[in-house]
């Protein structure tokens, strides 16, 4: 009988998890991280997890201990669209939690060719870096006008490096 109640005890502090997919408008997955989070700490719910894979739109993962929790987590949260019916494996979005490290090597004032898109092999300079996002702004060379161009940063190649301190 003792053996018993103890296998039943650990038993009862493993925690069943169970992930489910929240569709959110587009670009709001943040936001809705947040609120969600808040949700579930102020009504002390089973929510456990909140996942944003990086690259994806309008959705985020809840991981909980049941869908009852990761509904009541959801409910009337601002850009939240709906949970999805079916549980989610976690094969299914297993790839897309592997973070790759990438070396962005591009800073402000560097002098780069476009590799790619309708302005290839123009020359510019790199006029602002948003690692976040991993867009820079550029302004074409020899153009007349100096305009400002939103690229990502593996469509330049860096060709010159303005040693420059700010």
């Amino acid at each position: 009988m003792c053996c018993d109640n103890m296998t039943e005890e650990t038993e009862e502090k493993k925690i069943s998890t169970h992930l489910f997919a929240l569709r959110t408008t587009a670009n709001r997955e943040d936001q809705v991280m947040s609120f969600v989070t808040s949700n579930a700490k102020r009504k002390k719910l089973g929510v456990y997890t909140v996942i944003r894979p990086h690259g994806m739109r309008g959705y985020i993962f809840l991981e909980a201990s049941g869908k009852d929790d990761a509904e009541q987590a959801t409910f009337n949260v601002p850009y939240a669209r709906g949970i999805l019916p079916d549980e989610i494996s976690f094969s299914e979005i297993e790839h897309m939690l592997e973070q790759v490290k990438r070396e962005m090597n591009i800073k402000k004032n560097d002098i780069a060719e476009i590799i790619s898109g309708p302005f290839k092999r123009e020359k510019c300079k790199i006029t602002r870096v948003d690692q976040t996002k991993e867009e820079i702004v550029v302004e074409l060379l020899e153009a007349a006008v100096s305009i400002p161009i939103t690229l990502k940063m593996d469509a330049v190649k860096v060709i010159r490096r303005e040693s420059e301190e700010e």
